[in-house]
């Protein structure tokens, strides 16, 4: 087979985190987005060095699996699910299937104990934040607000149906984009960096029921009243006026509108950064407040529109249920919390503990966590804003234990070798990538460490995100295997490129 070849075949497997694997003429092909068992037609768009990548074309066969009549009706189209149509049971053993082979691959010995995987209490409405877009689903086709079309960095695609949100949502997602499709306001164009809306937020507690809408927007005015110039003719203090008429109709709007949840707040967001990111270059205030209280374990959380925090509240109940029983004794101890966010973590592990410390790079995380800690009375919690690598070596606190729980690309590898030179009895690894954790699993054997067990919890329904929960012991010997300046940057991106 070459470049541009039309190929047939059925899916064998899914490799993390959505490549379907298909035989054709003797060739193993990358598929991205196929699952196994559907009989598929695809393209090849990439051969080298004996691999072989193509193009979903058409799904000529579902799956025996597969329950159509089940899945989202933007199923296929929206970029934001994988696994629509696939029973619940299912998915989970895929998911299962993927992180075990990632690891096998990586810990030494196999001899750790894989304790399966843990479901999402809800696998529908189960989300509590979204970002919409604005934008078209085709070229100067009528607005849309939802999520990018598969495959496509600029189409949007309008999602008044989306299962893996409460129905709040979707009545909020509609009525904003009818009014504003109505008075014909300019969307953002991503690549003339000209309009008006760019995103929707939408943020409600499971707990509490609270609701929080942000509309984020450019400052771009002469786009309000829709056109390819706006209306030149106008001055900058009508078009504020005129704009404060828009917001608030759209505010009342909201409202009006027969939600199971309460609205505790309605802002607008400006952002005028060329970046496609939901940026806060100041926020107001159009009605109620800027944030709303969660329920985690019997703790309460203050969250504000752009606070980190789990995006499925029962699931991250599981999760750090899961991650307290590895974390163990913690009786007169001091815990490290690394990469803490709002400190959910240290908040859940403090009540047992003599000190937690949390490191956080976003300040205003460490804020949050800081205001949620008070509110939950916890005085032996300390939140500390910086990069971990940097924060490090100034932090004058011994640890007895390791909580990390890193973004999607891991822990930097110099941060790692911080880390093992702590020499702590226990790390507790929370990964949401579970290629970036088999990459550091390999450097923290290196340094002296063994992986006991380790869990998968899943938090993402329908897609194909999963956490996974990590226990490593030292194995009180000195590592002389492992010197922290051996591990050069070479080093590192060769363990990368091998577990990819």
């Amino acid at each position: 087979m070459k470049k541009g070849d039309m190929f047939e075949g059925v899916v064998l497997r899914i490799d993390f985190p959505n490549k379907g694997i298909v035989e054709a003429e003797g060739e193993k092909i990358v598929v991205k987005n196929a699952l196994p068992g559907q009989k598929i037609q695809g393209v090849l768009t990439k051969k080298r060095k004996g691999k072989c990548e193509g193009r979903l074309l058409a799904v000529l066969e579902p799956s025996g699996a597969e329950q159509q009549e089940e899945a989202c009706p933007h199923s296929g189209i929206c970029g934001g699910c994988l696994y629509q149509g696939l029973p619940y049971a299912e998915q989970l053993r895929i998911k299962e299937g993927q992180v075990k082979a990632l690891l096998d691959t990586v810990v030494e010995d196999g001899t750790y104990d894989f304790q399966g995987i843990k479901g999402s209490p809800i696998d529908k409405g189960y989300r509590n934040k979204m970002e919409f877009s604005f934008g078209d689903e085709v070229k100067d086709g009528p607005l849309a607000l939802g999520m990018h079309k598969r495959g496509s960095f600029y189409d949007i695609v309008t999602t008044p149906h989306c299962q893996i949100v409460h129905e709040d949502f979707c009545r909020i997602l509609e009525t904003t984009k009818d009014y504003f499709e109505k008075l014909g306001t300019a969307f953002y164009r991503k690549l003339q960096h000209k309009g008006y809306l760019r995103h929707l937020l939408v943020r409600r507690g499971v707990k509490s029921g609270e609701i929080l809408v942000d509309l984020v927007t450019s400052t771009q005015r002469e786009y309000l009243n829709g056109g390819a110039e706006g209306s030149p003719d106008q001055t900058a203090s009508s078009l504020t006026e005129r704009e404060k008429e828009i917001l608030e109709n759209w505010k009342d709007r909201l409202l009006s509108l027969p939600l199971k949840g309460r609205i505790a707040g309605i802002l607008h967001t400006e952002n005028d950064s060329m970046a496609d990111v939901v940026q806060n270059d100041g926020t107001h205030i159009l009605y109620g407040q800027d944030y709303f209280y969660e329920e985690l374990l019997g703790l309460c959380f203050r969250i504000n529109p752009f606070s980190f925090f789990q995006t499925n509240s029962l699931g991250a109940e599981v999760l750090y249920e899961t991650a307290r029983g590895y974390v163990g004794e913690t009786k007169d101890k001091v815990v490290f919390d690394l990469y803490s966010g709002t400190g959910t973590i240290a908040q859940i592990l403090a009540p047992v503990a003599k000190k937690v410390v949390g490191v956080e790079i976003v300040e205003e995380a460490v804020e949050a966590a800081r205001v949620n800690a008070g509110l939950n009375g916890l005085t032996n919690c300390e939140f500390i804003a910086g990069d971990v690598l940097k924060v490090i070596d100034s932090l004058t606190d011994k640890p007895d234990l390791i909580v990390v729980d890193p973004p999607r690309d891991g822990i930097h590898p110099k941060a790692l070798g911080k880390i093992i030179d702590f020499g702590v009895d226990r790390i507790v690894y929370i990964s949401c990538k579970p290629t970036s954790l088999a990459r550091d699993l390999v450097v923290l054997q290196e340094g002296g460490y063994e992986v006991k067990k380790a869990c998968c919890v899943d938090m993402f329904p329908s897609t194909g995100n999963i956490e996974t929960v990590c226990l490593l012991s030292n194995r009180k010997r000195k590592p002389d295997s492992y010197v922290r300046s051996s591990l050069d940057m070479e080093d590192y991106y060769r363990i990368k490129d091998q577990t990819k």
